[in-house]
């Protein structure tokens, strides 16, 4: 069996800059970029799935468990509605989530273990 290193952020920056990111398993993106080639990433946090251009290659700016935490806490976002749950789903890095958020979210069980594991890491960095 092979080990599993954990995904928490799946992106690539294209040529002419632009950040692609995929949130969950199927979140299928694309882009075409300035200089007319189309660019994908999926995957969520379960796999890395790209469309690869050798002569314009995009730059990976995945992020997995191993890397150091200032950076996961500056790009690893959670999904929100707002606090009534009524707002469109916006994705917030969990540096920018506060700390009652990141409570309620442990309080009640939400995300798997890693995710879990990450915001405990937040709480105590903020300390």
């Amino acid at each position: 069996m092979t080990d599993h290193i954990q995904i928490v952020v799946n992106r690539i920056r294209t040529p002419d800059g632009t950040i692609l990111q995929s949130y969950n398993r199927h979140d299928y993106v694309t882009y075409v970029d300035k200089n007319g080639k189309e660019y994908m990433v999926d995957g969520g946090n379960d796999y890395l799935r790209r469309n690869v251009h050798d002569d314009a290659p995009a730059e990976e700016l995945s992020l997995t468990m191993n890397d150091p935490f200032d950076q996961i806490r500056e790009s690893f976002c959670w999904g929100t509605r707002g606090v009534a749950g009524d707002e469109p789903l916006k994705w917030v890095p969990i540096k920018d989530l506060t700390s009652d958020h990141i409570e309620a979210i442990l309080d009640n069980g939400y995300g798997a273990d890693w995710v879990r594991t990450l915001m405990s890491k937040e709480l105590e960095f903020r300390k």
